[in-house]
Order: structure tokens, then C-alpha cells, then sequence
């Protein structure tokens, strides 16, 4: 029989072992913030410091550059951290996830402190882009999750919190093509491809009135004509839809690509649609690991609020729950009441509050694996779960 007590003396020593590195890890994704797809500094950080833990590191899966997939132990149940590390345009980590990716690391190590022991595989995956197409979602695909019998993660917030779900997503690059002529002189002989726009977003204004709530369209105009007296021949956009959950998704952009359409048909112009990445699916929390996490965070001297009901922003750890049993709690601190995506959210992001976020992240999550490991009920359901998605 395992000695629970000594498992979690080993796992919370081993936290306390890596702390400093920990916390320089945060910093450092910090301090050099790279966006989607660029997080090439970012993940050798994170490789690096796994290489030094003797895991086993592949770079560069499933054609995702800046992805990565470290695992130490040969034990049949295998516990999955996902690590995120991509920054937003402009504003650096305005979203923590310097924070989430440095626990999510610690989480791996500590717990590979005690796999051998507890019969473990810990998988520490690397999943860029979670800003921008969703490297989970393509990771996902490409079976990097198959033998994963959990799921887990922390998210940088203002507070703890436990049982949320997200939103839906789908991102949709939007090109209007018209033909250009002087404004002044001929205006008559231009196709206008920014009034193509101008109609789409008007129409898109007047259906909100009649999506469902928690339906939300929301977007960004990127290119919309080069010089005030040329009428524009080409303008670019970029449209994303939230909804309760994925099939509502489908039906919202159906209303929404109509409005889109529309004003191709206004003015003339051609209208090119480019899904972006692919749909982020509504986030299903595991509730039997969201219990044994709240019990290990009480444990730290942490209280999460219940958010069950509710739902947060999108993730694509959403397409990850709907076939891993799956935990995406937040693990708060201090932000001056600043929330995520602000410049203000990210100044906090190498504070002492932020620092203790990654340690106390770190610990919750390797301390909910080892619990999962060693209750028999759990084991059994997880690695059942396994085969069943295997077989299936």
C-alpha cells in the first residue's frame, strides 16, 4: 500500500526544491513575451528546464514548431499538464500564462518525484497558440492526448476558482475584394469593398438584438483601403463568435456569415471567408478531480470559489475535456483589481503574489495527481477511460 504521507512530503519537497528555477521561469516567459506561433524562446525555456528534471523532450510536435511533449516514468496511468506560454500582441501577458505554464512545469516535476513510486507516466505537454488557433485543439488531433488518462491545468486570475465553463469559439479571417478608382473623380467606376465592411458590421450590429444570450460577435478591422482617394479595392477583417457550447457556435455564425454575405451582395464585391485555427469547444470540468483539487488547495491554505454554472472567457483545454476527463481551475492573485488581457493584469504577472501563484499551482496540481493515482476507484475509471477512447 502507498504511504500517502510520504507521497505528498515528496511531491511538496520537490516543489520547494525547484522553486527558484520556478519562479525564474515565470519571469523569464515574462520579461520576453512572444506571441502565437513565435514562443520559439518560450518553449526552450520550458524544454530546458525539463531536460535538467531527466525528462524525456520532443520538440516540435505535430508540426507545431514551438510545441513540445516531456515525459518521465513508465507507469500505466498517465497524468497530463498542459503548459501555456504565448503571449497577446501588444500587451505582453496580459492573460498569466507565464504564470500557467511555469505551474503546470513545477506540476511535472514534482510529481515525477513520485511516479515510479505510484505506478506513473507524467506528460508534460507544451501547447502554444492558445491566444490565436489553439495548439491544444491541433495537438488533440494528432493523438499527443490519446494515452492521457487526465488532464490538468492552472489559469492566472484574481482569485481561486474551480468548476467553471468557457464559451465556445470560431475565428474567421474576412476579405472584401472591389475595384479601385478615384474617389473624387470616378467614383461610379470603383467597386468599394470597405462599404462591403461597412454594411457586414452594421448588420452584424443590428443582429445581436436576436442571438441567444451569452452569443457574443466581436471583431477587428486589419486592412481597410490605403489611401483616402482611392476607393478601396480591398479590405481585411477578423470576426470571432462566442456561444454556450459548440452546436450553438454553428448555428450564430450561420446568422453572422449571412451579414458577412450581405454585404458582398450591397456593393458588389467579392467576399472571401478563412476559419482561423478551429473552434474552441465549451470547457467540461471533471467533477470527481475538481473535488480532489479543492481538497488539496484547502490543504495550502487556499479557498476557490464554486463557479459551476458559470463560464469564463474560451480555451481550447474545451476541445481537450470533451474526450480527457479535464481540470482548468484558476489560481489567483493579487491584480489591483485588474482582469486579463490589460496592461494592467500583466504588470502584476512577476509579483510576489503572482510567484506564490506558480509554487501554490504547482503543488495543487501534482498533489491532485498523486491522489488520482492512488485511489483505486479513480485509477480504475481513468485508465477505463483510456481504453474505451482507444478502442473507440
Amino acid at each position: 500500500m502507498t504511504d500517502t504521507s510520504a507521497v505528498h512530503r515528496t511531491v511538496t519537497d520537490a516543489v520547494r526544491y525547484w522553486r527558484e528555477r520556478l519562479v525564474a521561469l515565470s519571469h523569464g516567459l515574462h520579461d520576453e513575451p512572444e506571441t502565437a506561433l513565435r514562443e520559439h524562446r518560450s518553449a526552450a525555456k520550458i524544454a530546458d528546464l525539463l531536460e535538467s528534471g531527466d525528462f524525456a523532450v520532443t520538440r516540435g510536435v505535430a508540426d507545431l514548431p514551438t510545441s513540445l511533449v516531456a515525459t518521465r516514468g513508465t507507469g500505466d496511468l498517465v497524468i497530463g499538464f498542459c503548459a501555456e506560454y504565448d503571449a497577446l500582441p501588444g500587451i505582453g501577458h496580459a492573460c498569466g500564462h507565464n504564470v500557467n505554464g511555469a505551474a503546470a512545469v513545477g506540476a511535472a516535476l514534482a510529481l515525477a518525484a513520485a511516479a515510479d513510486e505510484l505506478g506513473l507516466t507524467v506528460k508534460l505537454i507544451g501547447t502554444p497558440a492558445e491566444e490565436d488557433i489553439g495548439g491544444k485543439v491541433l495537438l488533440l488531433d494528432a493523438g499527443v492526448f490519446d494515452d492521457v488518462a487526465a488532464a490538468m491545468m492552472v489559469h492566472a486570475a484574481p482569485e481561486d476558482s474551480v468548476g467553471a465553463s468557457s464559451l465556445a469559439i470560431g475565428a474567421w479571417d474576412v476579405t472584401y475584394l472591389g475595384k479601385p478608382s478615384h474617389a473624387a473623380l470616378a467614383p461610379w467606376e470603383g467597386v468599394n469593398a470597405l462599404d462591403a465592411l461597412t454594411i457586414a458590421h452594421t448588420a452584424i450590429g443590428l443582429l445581436r438584438q436576436q442571438l441567444p444570450p451569452g452569443v457574443v460577435v466581436h471583431g477587428i478591422v486589419t486592412d481597410g483601403g490605403q489611401a483616402v482617394n482611392v476607393i478601396p479595392a480591398r479590405t481585411c477583417a477578423r470576426c470571432e463568435v462566442r456561444a454556450q457550447n459548440v452546436e450553438q457556435l454553428a448555428t450564430a455564425w450561420q446568422r453572422v456569415r449571412a451579414c458577412f454575405e450581405a454585404g458582398a451582395l450591397a456593393t458588389g464585391a467579392e467576399l472571401q471567408l478563412r476559419q482561423r485555427g478551429r473552434d474552441f469547444a465549451d470547457l467540461r470540468q471533471d467533477p470527481a478531480m475538481t473535488e480532489v483539487y479543492v481538497q488539496v488547495l484547502g490543504g495550502l491554505g487556499r479557498t476557490a470559489v464554486a463557479r459551476h454554472g458559470e463560464s469564463m472567457a474560451s480555451t481550447d483545454m474545451g476541445n481537450v475535456s470533451q474526450r480527457v476527463p479535464t481540470i482548468h481551475p484558476t489560481i489567483g492573485y493579487d491584480t489591483g483589481g485588474a482582469q486579463q488581457h490589460t496592461p494592467e493584469f500583466s504588470a502584476y504577472g512577476k509579483s510576489p503574489g503572482a510567484d506564490r501563484a506558480v509554487l501554490d499551482g504547482a503543488t495543487a496540481l501534482a498533489l491532485t495527481g498523486a491522489c488520482l493515482a492512488t485511489s483505486p476507484a479513480q485509477r480504475s475509471r481513468l485508465l477505463t477511460g483510456v481504453r474505451n477512447r482507444q478502442r473507440s
